[in-house]
């Protein structure tokens, strides 16, 4: 796994300081976050991944996907989190359970979905980048498993925004023949009729998804 740098050169200060001792998550981020997932009675509130309830405005979607490790198999116990604007392109910062939309949610796969995990969400709107172009829609992802020393930061966008893809000052940052490991492709619709995107997240490979180093 190689993390994309997108970051401006480090304080060369900081090279003079200790890194932190790191360890990979273990199971226990999944079963301590993803409590109906493990099978665990829920806690009163639990952060899940619906962010956006039928009220929200916007363009209600599915965001289903699976991470793959380096042998083309599931990682069963993948916990993701997303972080999105709503559909007019703004955050929301401050999360709370009886909002109509929240831009964090965290999802991970059920037993028998064979490492499929799904956000229920509004289509995220343009958000304002550096030059004045707006960037194209996107949802960002940060992937905690075991084997996974630090989670690791990625970029979903959508292959019917092939216009505002093609002018995003973000993703032309990124090689254009990696670019396609971050596009979710529309797959028609889910059974609530909503459109539904899938996006496949590739731990290593000859197809292995961009990561970035925010």
């Amino acid at each position: 796994m190689s993390p994309l740098n997108l970051k401006q050169p480090r304080d060369p200060a900081s090279v003079y300081l200790p890194e932190t001792p790191s360890q990979t998550a273990g199971p226990y981020v999944h079963i301590g976050l993803a409590l109906d997932v493990a099978g665990l009675p829920e806690r009163e509130h639990e952060i899940d991944n619906v962010l956006a309830e039928p009220e929200a405005e916007g363009q209600r979607i599915e965001l289903a996907g699976v991470v793959l490790d380096g042998a083309e198999q599931p990682v069963a116990d993948i916990l993701v989190e997303a972080w999105q604007a709503d559909a007019n392109g703004n955050y929301v910062t401050e999360f709370a359970f009886n909002n109509v939309f929240n831009s964090f949610g965290r999802a991970a796969p059920a037993a028998d979905d064979a490492g499929h995990w799904r956000f229920r969400t509004v289509k995220p709107g343009r958000l304002p980048y550096a030059g004045g172009i707006d960037m194209a829609p996107h949802v960002n992802l940060m992937l905690f498993a075991r084997g996974i020393n630090i989670h690791l930061h990625t970029r979903v966008y959508f292959d019917d925004e092939a216009e505002a893809n093609a002018d995003c000052p973000f993703l032309n940052r990124v090689p254009p023949h990696r670019r396609n490991t971050l596009i979710a492709r529309r797959a028609g619709d889910n059974p609530a009729g909503d459109p539904r995107y899938d996006i496949v997240i590739r731990l290593q490979g000859p197809e292995e998804t961009v990561f970035f180093d925010f």
